[in-house]
This record gives structure tokens, sequence and C-alpha cells, in this order.
């Protein structure tokens, strides 16, 4: 009779390689993140939606990482960081690199929107359309904007004559625009904006008005006014090598969730400066002003040369910005006219 203990023993030992390399299979694929605004901000917002969405549509086949704050990369080193690998993914202002970025760059041009969510679309439409070089290097994951800029000034702004001589702290393409509108525009970080507006040093900022309560600034600034100034694009992209190492499966995930994002995001963002001026006013005593029609149709006037300029400017480098720009006008009509 032949021995079976040895037998068994043998049959168990040929088994756990297998049994090794299902468990392996079984282990989530972890994707690093890298954001660089604080946490609480609604890029970080979006980014841990996302996170949290992707985990639960491969059901838990994959795992994000989320590093907001700048933890991983810095603002500025996000999309060079993707590309070489030191994150997977990332989330950047593409305002930050100026032409870098050129068709991403007409949505940031004083266009006029009226909401993050008429934005977010038409830029992520853009670019699914155009397919630009810009992004050659990489998977563009998702696409949104801020909400339209505005005015946060410690005196009231209620027409283009109040802005006349007034300093305010702006950042990218806003420089301009407040130039034009006859305001002096102030470089600065936002970080060091609220000690200058109490030292007088400038009389207020051109943001979004989310921070508004993100930031507290209706402490520092109590009166706003609508102007619809430009909003400031974001992408999210994924390390080229990353993308391609992906199961087809999850790829399908992100692919579909793109758009959808875009959406989300810029929803997401409107209803929080709603809330925002909302709890401004309760806390603060905030006001909110409006230009008068005459005033808009003077920003329309005084801010179209800029778009003009965009146009000679990407001729330069071998694009058709007029056709870009008629584009985005139409993206944009398309994409107000659903949304209300």
């Amino acid at each position: 009779m032949k021995p079976v203990f040895p037998v068994f023993l043998l049959t168990l030992f040929l088994a756990l390689p297998a049994a090794t390399g299902t468990a392996r299979a079984a282990e989530p694929i972890t994707l690093r993140y890298a954001n660089f605004p604080p946490a609480a901000t609604f890029p970080c917002v979006q980014m841990e939606h996302w996170a949290k969405e992707v985990s639960i549509r491969t059901r838990g086949k994959v795992k994000v990482q989320t590093f907001p704050g700048g933890t991983l990369l810095a603002a500025k080193n996000i999309f060079d960081g993707v590309i070489s690998g030191m994150a997977d993914i990332g989330n950047f202002a593409m305002s930050y690199q100026p032409g870098r970025f050129p068709v991403s760059e007409a949505v940031d041009l004083p266009m006029g929107f009226t909401s993050a969510r008429a934005a977010s679309l038409t830029l992520f439409d853009l670019i699914e359309k155009h397919k630009p070089k810009e992004f050659a290097a990489v998977k563009v994951l998702t696409l949104f904007t801020c909400p339209p800029t505005n005015f946060m000034t410690k005196t009231p702004v209620k027409s283009l004559a109040d802005l006349k001589g007034m300093e305010l702290r702006v950042a990218g393409t806003n420089a301009e625009v407040v130039k034009r509108l006859g305001g002096i525009p102030v470089a600065m970080p936002q970080s060091e904006t609220p000690e200058a507006i109490q030292k007088g040093v400038v009389k207020g900022m051109v943001s979004s008005m989310e921070i508004l309560k993100d930031f507290k600034f209706a402490a520092y600034t109590p009166y706003a006014t609508v102007a619809n100034l430009p909003v400031v694009s974001f992408a999210v992209v994924m390390n080229k090598a990353k993308w391609d190492s992906l199961p087809a499966d999850v790829k399908d995930v992100m692919e579909k969730m793109g758009r959808e994002q875009a959406e989300w995001t810029g929803k997401y963002v409107d209803d929080h400066v709603t809330e925002s001026l909302a709890w401004s006013k309760e806390n603060y005593k905030h006001q909110l002003f409006q230009l008068p029609a005459a005033d808009h149709e003077k920003v329309e006037s005084l801010l179209k040369p800029m778009t003009e300029d965009y146009v000679k400017r990407t001729a330069a480098v071998g694009l058709d910005g007029g056709r870009i720009v008629s584009d985005v006008q139409a993206l944009k009509k398309k994409h107000e006219k659903r949304g209300k």
C-alpha cells in the first residue's frame, strides 16, 4: 500500500503558488492622486468624490490615495510630475503655466460664463473635440472650471466708476482684466491677501465667491459685485504608462466618468457659491451687488481685445484660434441654455 500522507503534502505544496497568485491578483490597484489646494476646497472635494466613485464602480479593484494641499507635488509641478510618474494622477490649473495649454486657454478668456457647470462642460467638450497636443503626454480623465470670478471688496463697487484706481489682488488672466476695467492689479499669494486688505495694501480681490466661506474672506471683504469675469480651468490627468497598464474594465469605468465628473464638479461648486453667499450674509451681513446692464456691455467691449489677442497669438503657433473661440462660444450658449 502506497503512503497517502506524502502525496497529500506534495499536492498541497504544488497548490500553494496558485493560491498565492490568486491572493495577489485580488489586491487593489493603488493610484496616487496629487492635488494642490487645501482639502476643504472644491478641487479637492471633487477629487475625493471621484476617488470614492472609482472604488465603488470597480468593486474595490482600484484604491485611490489622495494628496491634497501640495503634499505630494506643488501646484506648478503637478503636470510634469504626472508625466514623470511621481504621481499617477494629478489635478492642476492650466493658467499656472501660461502658453503651455493654448487650446484650454480659450475657456479662460472673458467669455461671460454665468456658471461653473456651463464652463466645465464647455471645457470638457472643447478638449474632446480638438484633442490638443498640449495633453498628448498624458491621459485626460476629466476637466472643470471654477465659477465665474467677481469683485470682492472692502468698499462697495456698484459700477465700473467705483473700480477706477482700486488696487485688487488678482491671479492669471484677471490681471489684464482688472487693468482694462480701470483697476490696479496686484499679484500676491492668496494666503497673504487678508493681511494686505486689513493694511490697505489692496482694497479687495477678484476670485470665485466660494472663498467667502471656505477661506472666511467675508470677514475681510464685506461686499461682492457680480461681473461674470473669467473662470479658471483645471485638468485631471493620468500618467500614460499607468493608464496603459490598467485592465480594460477599469479604463471603461474611468472613461465613462469623465464628462459626468465635469458636470458634477461644476454643479457642486455653483451650489457651494450660493451656500457661501447665504453664510456670509448671515454671519457678516455681507452685501451682493450686480453691475448695471450698461456696465456689463461696457465690460464686454473693454475686454474684447483680449480675445482678439488670443486669436493672433495662437495663429503664431499654428492653431486656428478663431475656430477655437467660436467653438467655446457655441458650447457656452448650448450649456447655459440647458442649465436654465
